[in-house]
């Protein structure tokens, strides 16, 4: 059974068929596959496509018939490697939505995780605790300032004096 046939039939590994569909990535694998192997397709129908042109130049006006079959042969394989061409732009956007979707699985998976993270540290802190700590912060703060103030003013000695 070919490749393609393979990947539109669903032959694949048992694995992934316990699960219910292919993990991301053995589906970006397979997609590659299919990529790289019309890709090869392409190189070859440029090459006939070459090889033909070269046939109709070669018989030109000597044999005409020659050099019409030649050109109507590089128009099919022209044909073919236009539906190629679209064929693996359709392939490439697919892969292309494939790894975005599974990279934002990742950051969701990754995000849920954090926030689990961030639910225990938070599990032991009561917001009237943190109130009362911030209110004594406050007042002590309060009070280093009116000791620094109490320092810093100039002492009058002298001018204070109630006679």
């Amino acid at each position: 059974m070919s490749k393609i046939s393979k990947f539109f039939k669903g032959g694949g590994s048992a694995a992934s068929k316990g699960r219910g569909g292919p993990s991301p990535q053995e589906a970006l694998a397979r997609l590659r596959e299919t990529e790289e192997m019309l890709s090869k397709k392409q190189e070859y129908l440029e090459t006939r496509i070459e090889r033909e042109l070269a046939i109709a130049r070669q018989h030109g006006t000597k044999n005409k018939r020659a050099a019409l079959q030649a050109l109507k042969r590089k128009k099919r394989y022209e044909k073919q490697l236009n539906q190629i061409d679209g064929t693996l732009s359709t392939i490439e956007f697919q892969r292309e939505a494939l790894e975005n979707s599974h990279t934002n699985t990742e950051v969701l998976k990754n995000m849920g995780y954090a926030a689990q993270a961030m639910k225990k540290v938070h599990e032991n802190m009561d917001l009237n605790k943190i109130d009362d700590l911030m209110q004594d912060i406050t007042e002590q703060q309060d009070v280093a300032q009116e000791i620094s103030d109490a320092i810093s003013n100039r002492a009058a000695f002298g001018d204070e004096f109630d006679e």
